[in-house]
This record gives structure tokens, sequence and C-alpha cells, in this order.
């Protein structure tokens, strides 16, 4: 089997594949920053064996991961994040097109501000945005549950002053037990540790 064929036969395995290609036409037109992630059905995975009910999400774009998130199960919902407001409208779009508008929301503004609105006992905490900071970090296991999951992505994009900060915060012991990765290592997978 060459390239081209695993690629299209896990295109075809990707339920929201058509969300991830508008969010990759979108880029190429716009000149912005809505990267897609690309390895939503193991997310989707992810999120299922978790059994994750209620999830967050840093970095909407276009809503594919938002999308492969929800379609975990039909009890899940999704709060995202975005900031671009053009991103958010053509994220609320893309959701509505896969039938998936009463399982998602998107908010739009700073991850700063949007979090601090909401109401703790996530299960599962998906960053996909640039870079993730470590105050994004503890941000997100204060609205966790004990035992939750963070999936990280985009660790290896921190500048080298961030970044030994940033393993500091993903690497504590006392903080997270490293699980796993997905997006072939790319990006990570933490439990929560009690806070007791």
């Amino acid at each position: 089997m060459n390239g081209t064929q695993t690629l299209t036969n896990a295109t075809a395995c990707d339920r929201y594949a058509a969300v991830q290609q508008a969010t990759r036409s979108h880029r190429a037109s716009h000149g912005c920053w809505a990267y897609t992630f690309e390895d939503g059905p193991s997310l989707q995975r992810l999120a299922a064996k978790w059994n994750a009910h209620r999830v967050l999400e840093l970095g909407t774009a276009l809503g594919y991961t938002a999308c492969c998130l929800a379609g975990s199960g039909p009890e899940v919902r999704v709060d995202t994040i975005e900031r671009d407001a053009t991103h958010v409208a053509l994220a609320r779009e893309q959701i509505a097109s896969v039938g998936l508008a009463d399982q998602i929301i998107v908010h739009h503004g700073s991850f700063e501000v949007v979090m601090k609105n909401l109401t703790p006992c996530y299960d599962l905490a998906f960053f996909d945005g640039f870079t993730p900071e470590p105050h994004l970090i503890h941000a997100l296991r204060q609205l966790l549950v004990d035992g939750g999951i963070l999936v990280c992505a985009n660790v290896d994009l921190a500048l080298s002053a961030e970044a030994s900060a940033l393993r500091q915060a993903l690497d504590d012991p006392r903080q997270w037990q490293q699980e796993a990765s997905i997006e072939a290592g790319a990006t990570r997978v933490l439990i929560k540790r009690s806070s007791r």
C-alpha cells in the first residue's frame, strides 16, 4: 500500500474529513493560523475510551476537532473557544453542516477570558492553540475533574525560553500522570492527579 492509498483510507474513515478539508482550504485562501489537527479519529477514539461527556477545547479553527470530540457519543457536549470572529462564524456553519450544533458551543473570545466564565468539571480538555503556555495548562487543570484527561497539541512549538516552563508544567508527577501520545507523538495525553 502506498502513501496515497493510506491517506485516502484514513480520510474515508473520518466522518468529519470535509470539515478538515474546509479548514485547509480556508487557511490557504485566508493566509491565517487555522491549522487543522491531523488525527481526528484518534482524538475521537480517545474521548470515547475515557467516556468523556463534558469536553473543553482551546482553539476551534473551523471546528474539525470539536466535531471529532462531539462525535465520540450522542451525550457528549463540547465547549470550544476561538478568538477570531471569522473562524467562529465559519466553525458554527461547519458544525451545523454535520449535524452537531446541539452538542457544540463555540465561544468567541480569548482563552483566558472565556475560561473564567466556564463551570469546572470537564472530563477532557484539548489544547489546540498555537502553543500551550504554562498558565493555560494550570487553568485547564483547574477546570478538569480529578482523573480528567488533558490532550495537549503543539508542545513542540514552544520557543526555547518557554519550553522549560512548559515541560515543568506538563511533567510534574504531582499534577499529572503521563498516559500516552497521539498524532505520531506530537500530542501529549495526561491524566489529572487528585487535587486532594
